[in-house]
């Protein structure tokens, strides 16, 4: 069996194993990491001999963690990496090359519509219907986009939202409210089957789907790196956020949005910003928490997104795709009898 985990922004680290009554057996580790003293690559081969094919990571990691000489430095990965890698080769988990890819940018449409091709796109994935995807958002009104488990009275400020021209709308996904301003950020969605993220915690997952992002972002001088559970970031601040939605059929919907520029003072008359979800952010301002991409760049918008899509391609083999019609049609449907209903606004009063 055969197991590999690239380290968002680190290293890969590539495992080979058998199983053998219901152990693993003749365990090697390898990659382009980094690993001081030479000796420990055996002690952590024999950490992991011997263990239950039914180890989870944190059990795998906390074996390779307590067979560590003194002093081992590990550059580039982490006993935790290790234990990914070993689940993904006992599940056989294909990695992104092993998918035809293609890359979709259409016509702006509205943030419902958006919402619900996110939610038929990845249904249609999940049932082998749609090659894996990857669709930058482009919407023709501004709106905020509340998290599912949100409760719109707590996170919304109706007065300020209409008064600046904001739609409210809910997503399927958790996590928290984004303000989709007119040329003000930049959204994708991935479309992926779940054997991709086969073997990983749900917080793995998160890094790996969006490891191509910090690529990218690098490429144009930015010093991205991932915060968990879900934020991207520079030194200055938060650049976006993440989140998922997994469906029954093995479907999984990881969509991002990064702030291309901002108005501070209005995200604070639209949004419910409370001093409890800033008081582990080390600031009381919403707008310094912050690092938008225009200021960082001097780019224009459609020049860091080409540069998102061109990353994607080149690492994965991506081509140019589209959203057939009966997706559109589908896609509407979804929209009258779900995402513009009170019902589902407000199914978190």
């Amino acid at each position: 069996m055969h197991g590999e985990y690239k380290v968002p922004g680190g290293k890969l680290v590539v495992v080979d194993l058998e199983e053998r009554d219901g152990r693993i057996a003749d365990f090697h580790l390898a990659g382009d990491f980094f690993l001081e003293p030479d000796e420990a690559l055996d002690d952590i081969d024999a950490a992991v001999n011997g263990l239950p094919v039914e180890s989870d990571v944190a059990a795998i990691a906390a074996a390779v963690r307590a067979a560590l000489p003194a002093g081992a430095q590990l550059l580039g990965f982490t006993p935790e990496a290790v234990g990914t890698a070993v689940r993904r080769a006992l599940v056989t988990a294909p990695g992104w090359r092993e998918f035809d890819w293609e890359i979709v940018h259409e016509r702006p449409v509205s943030p419902m519509m958006n919402l619900a091709l996110d939610e038929v796109l990845t249904g249609r994935v999940g049932a082998g219907r749609r090659r894996p995807t990857l669709r930058m958002w482009e919407w023709d009104e501004s709106a905020v986009v509340i998290g599912s488990f949100q409760s719109f009275r707590n996170e919304v400020d109706p007065e300020g939202a209409a008064r600046h021209g904001f739609d409210v709308v809910r997503r399927i996904s958790g996590g928290g409210a984004m303000m989709m301003g007119a040329n003000a950020i930049i959204t994708y969605s991935l479309y992926v089957p779940a054997e991709l993220v086969a073997g990983m915690t749900f917080a793995d997952s998160y890094a790996y789907l969006d490891d191509w992002v910090l690529q990218a972002l690098r490429s144009l001088g930015i010093e991205a790196v991932y915060q968990p559970l879900n934020d991207i970031a520079s030194p200055q601040g938060k650049i976006g956020g993440a989140a998922q939605k997994r469906l029954a059929n093995g479907g999984v919907l990881h969509h991002a949005t990064l702030s291309y520029d901002m108005d501070g003072q209005m995200m604070t008359e639209v949004l419910r910003i409370g001093r409890e979800k800033l008081s582990d952010k080390g600031t009381t301002s919403a707008a310094k928490r912050v690092d938008p991409l225009r200021r960082q760049t001097g780019l224009p918008r459609e020049a860091i997104i080409q540069k998102l899509k061109d990353t994607f391609a080149h690492l994965y083999g991506a081509v140019p795709g589209g959203i057939a019609d009966d997706e559109y049609a589908e896609a509407e449907a979804l929209v009258e009898s779900k995402f513009a209903t009170d019902a589902w606004l407000h199914r978190v009063p």
